[in-house]
């Protein structure tokens, strides 16, 4: 869909006439612009807060009415491990190939329409794109993540998360090796604009901030680093591009990092710890949560290796 910018609308937020145009809510706006599908006057939109001007062209790739329609049936057969469950808040541990809510190009059964079978009051928290979500991981990305049961806990922990209350801690199986045991990466991140689909750090981008600690090394059979890494901001992608930034990729990362020398076959990264204010009691709550099977594999092949040199 492409329509040219009217008087009356010059100034006025890309996603808000990106909305205007489609009919479609911001929240699945917003999901477009994350996934690189909306663009203005030739250039990739990286932000829904841009502003337009009259005789901008705006140009957007948005999915049919059917799949829109059918985001979020229930489906009780989604599979993810429930950490924490109370009347205000739901903490899961999500499993590897496993997308957190539906949105362009998705066709496969979300955590969302997993979320809404075991907890259907969720499906009216917040937009119904991605009902009761504070926060996102990777398809690939395993680990711990937390939703809302109520609007009330939906707007305290997005407010977390923009205070920076909220912490997440990743480990994370880097190749090569940091130059220094701990350190902060302080990259703004924004769309690549030589592939619509990746992230770079760029001037142009938003504020991402990385800090990292290095809590082993190995030198075969190629050089690496097992990494916590903690995070001040949530970009898309943040951990990968940052490591990718410092020449320490994520392993079995196909996008920005390096192959596995062990074939796993996914990004090498683990949301093993979080921590939020309960929007209940006011008391912090911490969580965690040990790697899959594969990532515990490449540890010990790691540290087997390692220990006969």
């Amino acid at each position: 869909m492409r329509e040219q910018i009217p008087a009356a609308l010059d100034g006025q937020r890309v996603d808000r006439v990106a909305s205007l145009m489609t009919g479609r809510s911001r929240s699945v706006i917003a999901s477009l612009v994350s996934e690189g599908k909306l663009s203005c006057s030739g250039e990739l939109v990286v932000a829904g807060s841009q502003r337009v001007k009259e005789g901008d062209w705006v140009e957007i790739e948005v999915p049919a009415d059917d799949d829109l329609d059918n985001y979020l049936n229930p489906d009780p057969e989604v599979d993810f491990e429930l950490v924490h469950v109370d009347e205000w808040v739901v903490v899961i541990d999500k499993p590897i190939n496993l997308v957190v809510h539906p949105g362009a190009g998705t066709t496969s059964p979300t955590l969302a329409h997993g979320l809404i079978a075991r907890f259907p009051e969720i499906a009216d928290i917040g937009p119904r794109e991605r009902p009761g979500i504070v926060h996102r991981l990777d398809r690939d990305t395993s680990g711990l993540l937390v939703c809302a049961r109520t609007d009330e806990a939906l707007s305290h922990l997005t407010e977390e998360i923009g205070t920076r209350s909220m912490r997440r801690s990743y480990l994370v199986i880097a190749g090569g090796r940091p130059e220094a045991a701990t350190g902060t990466i302080d990259a703004p991140i924004g769309r690549s604009r030589r592939s619509r689909t990746k992230m770079t750090v760029t001037e142009e981008g938003r504020e991402a901030r990385t800090h990292y600690e290095v809590l082993e090394t190995w030198d075969e059979p190629v050089r690496a680093s097992l990494l916590r890494c903690d995070l001040d901001t949530g970009r898309t992608h943040q951990i990968r591009v940052h490591l990718r930034a410092i020449d320490t990729p994520v392993l079995g990362d196909s996008t920005y990092g390096k192959p596995d020398p062990f074939e796993i076959g996914r990004p090498l990264l683990h949301a093993a710890e979080l921590s939020f204010i309960h929007p209940a009691t006011g008391l912090r709550v911490n969580f965690s949560s040990e790697p899959p099977s594969d990532f515990l594999r490449a540890m010990e092949t790691f540290r087997k290796l390692n220990s006969k040199c």
